[in-house]
């Protein structure tokens, strides 16, 4: 088993926003959504390795400030580039907690909607 995607909610009119954070921030490539599902707006991102990441309208809308997905970064300097991108990018980067997941550094990070997501790398 491996997983697939995990799902993040917006705002309506946020995927701009997602692009911004996901894309630029994260690195992520964004993917087409199924002709079905573009309606429903949105957008899909997918991280080197082929998991997923779909951020999908809410409304109303209410930010994930503690479930979240956690992506794994290649190793300690590909973490700490990551951080200095979002923060070039105007996002949050919280340290507080980067020596306490044995065996990893990471820290965590919200998106331009306030949902937190958290990268981690083997130390």
């Amino acid at each position: 088993m491996r997983l697939h995607h995990v799902q993040v909610a917006c705002p309506p009119a946020g995927e701009d926003l997602a692009r911004r954070f996901y894309g630029e921030g994260l690195g992520m490539t964004e993917v087409d959504k199924p002709a079905d599902l573009r309606a429903r707006g949105g957008a899909w991102f997918r991280a080197p390795g082929g998991a997923e990441i779909h951020v999908g309208v809410e409304d109303p809308f209410v930010p994930a400030r503690k479930a979240h997905p956690a992506l794994v970064l290649g190793d300690v300097t590909e973490l700490e580039s990551t951080a200095g991108r979002l923060l070039a990018l105007g996002f949050e980067v919280d340290w507080g907690q980067r020596h306490t997941f044995p065996g990893h550094q990471r820290f965590h990070t919200y998106d331009g909607h306030g949902n937190r997501v958290e990268l981690l790398a083997g130390s």
